[in-house]
């Protein structure tokens, strides 16, 4: 099969080719596995934390791509509850334990050992993977491959961000960068938080624009002041200097939920600028966003159907995928991007 695959860490810029298109062995389905042909997989910036190593996979060469979509092509022994053929879609949960406390509580993204879709395991940037039949989600009819696969990360990460921010139907909400995860978002607060005035907080002028398209209150620049204290504000950027900001935006009693794997280190310096009377207190809270659950996913599935939520996507075939990552790296953005097989 064909597969696209990070051979080695690297830092990239706008010529940036890191990851090897290669034909490799057909996965096969182990025990409680199943084997699904690969549809589309949505691109995340998580990717760019692992090729350029701010959470480098244990093992290279690896396949990356955490927000698949496609057919069971076959099932291993014991996998017994999924039909050849249905469509299947796996988040950035590979597989967990289900033994330790978290595992039992249901947040099996806290589990120690959580591996990870396309890091520790192979992914979809490819034309066959194999996951765990437990870890596997089923694909609402109604949406296309390319639809449904930016709502098994960005969808799913934005869904838990949302329910970690404690938001109360009229309060106010900041979105800090406005990527695929921050449109979701933007998407499902009407349902979940009627009344929500959002506002949004961006570099780019035409991030800004589409977030007033889609019915944001308010968008300016990361370290604009919004027009009003936020009540929450989700940050899903890689950079230290939007935490600050968005901390200066909260109002007392706010929370900072901070939807991020990691942060780049090249301004870390600005940590140094915290200033405890403007940024923290008033009884301000930060929470961080650690991966997700099986039960976000499968939630947000139902609820995107629902509502029903479509992602703004850009779509490039299998082949083109170093250059949806190096424009996701220039921040060229607008909604979600997504490899296509076929």
């Amino acid at each position: 099969m064909k597969a696209m695959r990070l051979e080695s860490i690297c830092s990239l810029d706008r010529n940036s080719e890191p990851l090897t298109l290669t034909e490799i062995p057909r996965p096969e389905p182990g025990p409680g596995q199943l084997l699904l042909e690969v549809t589309a997989c949505g691109v995340c910036h998580t990717e760019l934390d692992e090729i350029e190593g701010r959470t480098p996979p244990p093992r290279l060469p690896v396949t990356p791509g955490h927000q698949v979509v496609g057919r069971v092509a076959e099932a291993g022994p014991g996998a017994d509850r999924s039909r050849i053929d249905e469509i299947a879609g796996v988040a950035w949960i590979w597989s967990a334990c289900g033994h330790c406390r978290h595992c039992l509580s249901g947040n099996e993204n806290l589990c120690p050992n959580f591996l990870a879709t396309g890091r520790d395991a192979d992914g979809g940037y490819a034309e066959y993977m194999r996951v765990p039949e437990e870890f596997a989600h089923p694909i609402p009819v109604m949406m296309s491959a390319a639809e449904a696969a930016p709502l098994l990360c960005a969808g799913a990460i934005g869904y838990r961000s949302l329910r970690l921010s404690g938001l109360e139907a009229g309060q106010t909400l900041g979105l800090t960068g406005f990527g695929a995860s921050a449109h979701l978002v933007l998407k499902m607060v009407d349902r979940l938080c009627p009344g929500t005035r959002v506002h949004v907080f961006a570099r780019n002028p035409e991030e800004r624009a589409f977030a007033l398209e889609l019915g944001a209150f308010w968008a300016g620049d990361t370290t604009d002041r919004s027009p009003e204290e936020l009540d929450a504000v989700i940050d899903t950027t890689p950079a230290w200097k939007p935490v600050l900001e968005a901390l200066a935006n909260l109002a007392p009693g706010g929370r900072l939920v901070i939807n991020a794997i990691r942060k780049e280190d090249g301004d870390r310096d600005e940590l140094q600028r915290l200033d405890y009377p403007e940024h923290l207190w008033m009884e301000k809270e930060i929470k961080s966003v650690a991966n997700v659950a099986r039960r976000d996913v499968g939630e947000f599935l139902r609820l995107a159907a629902d509502i029903p939520i479509r992602p703004e996507i850009q779509t490039y075939p299998l082949e083109e995928a170093n250059l949806a990552l190096v424009e996701l790296k220039q921040r060229r953005i607008r909604g979600a991007k997504v490899l296509v097989m076929g």
